[in-house]
């Protein structure tokens, strides 16, 4: 019988001994590392081995303990010299997968054969994706109304960050997704928002400008030079010692907008952890009640559209969760 090779053991081993090793639905890949390949970081040989993987997936794979190397859990940074055996149990990425149905309420404010419109609350992501990929309103969306996952992203048609709130409208047919992106397009979705900023607001105004990826911190947008096209108009509301209640209505949709432009006039949100640079002048008696509150004091109140099978104008209005009507409050009880 022919001598069994080192990494036939080690493979046998994990085989009889499951527990050693996270398995996952796709094959074990087993191979020997290339004395030509000695000196480097694991990382580096094993994205040589596996090209059809990015650096990523496979240093991430290695931090979940799928990688081992002469039989012992292995490390990103460690050194390889040739020879080593290698045993990798690929892991299905979750992008990869049929998104899940599931039963998360919804608080809808209208629905017909077409659309749907819904009061998005704080802390519910709107689409699957790193880190979020369960849990979200897509996958509510599926459950709610099965036929969706036969529509692009289940309908969506744009979003709202996490930890804002308010209106969203969701097409239940292609031919209502088509009709309300060629409106988005148009600009002629009507989006306004109660934003609470830091800073005593003397007028109302529009800040007109481009917005992109922030050139050094990519989960940051920024005003950038070249960037895409954003308007934003802002009236005010109610003015506070330190602080102002805004309407911001949209011209645009991008991503972050309405934080990225208040922050760049000097009124970033209240609550905005991300987009707040430095100590926010307010006075004494409001430090605490501001900073204090956890996330972007920011809802979308009021949304208007054509409808896409009737052309008849609708608009819908919500109130502002229960979170940012107490932080108000409080604000005028000062």
């Amino acid at each position: 019988m022919a001598r069994m090779t080192e990494t036939e053991n080690i493979l046998r081993d994990y085989t009889a001994n499951p527990e050693l090793l996270n398995t996952g639905s796709l094959t074990p890949l087993t191979f020997k590392v290339p004395l030509e390949y000695g000196g480097m970081r694991l990382d580096q040989a094993l994205a040589r081995l596996l090209p059809e993987y990015s650096r990523s997936r496979l240093q991430e794979w290695v931090t979940q303990g799928q990688v081992t190397l002469n039989g012992a859990p292995a490390t990103i940074k460690q050194k390889v010299w040739g020879g080593e055996a290698i045993v990798l149990v690929p892991q299905s990425d979750p992008a990869d997968q049929p998104y899940l149905a599931e039963d998360i309420p919804l608080d809808i404010v209208y629905e017909d054969d077409s659309i749907l419109i819904i009061n998005k609350p704080v802390g519910l992501v709107v689409h699957p994706g790193s880190g979020n990929w369960e849990g979200t309103l897509l996958n509510a969306l599926l459950h709610h109304a099965p036929h969706l996952a036969e529509v692009p992203r289940a309908g969506i048609v744009h979003r709202l960050d996490k930890d804002t709130s308010g209106l969203l409208v969701v097409a239940k047919t292609i031919i209502a997704q088509t009709d309300l992106v060629r409106q988005l397009q148009a600009r002629t979705v009507s989006r306004e928002y109660l934003a609470l900023v830091h800073g005593e607001v003397v007028r109302a105004g529009r800040v007109d400008a481009p917005i992109d990826r922030h050139p050094s911190q990519r989960t940051k947008m920024a005003v950038v030079e070249g960037g895409k096209p954003a308007v934003t108009h802002y009236a005010i509301v109610e003015s506070f010692p330190g602080c102002t209640l805004l309407r911001c209505k949209l011209e645009t949709g991008r991503t972050h907008q309405i934080r990225v432009h208040m922050a760049s006039i000097r009124h970033p949100l209240v609550g905005d952890h991300i987009y707040i640079k430095g100590a926010q002048k307010c006075p004494p008696q409001m430090r605490d009640t501001l900073g204090a509150f956890p996330r972007q004091a920011l809802h979308a109140e009021r949304l208007g559209l054509e409808h896409p099978e009737t052309g008849e104008w609708m608009e819908w209005q919500v109130d502002m969760p229960a979170d940012m009507q107490k932080l108000l409050s409080d604000i005028r009880a000062i």
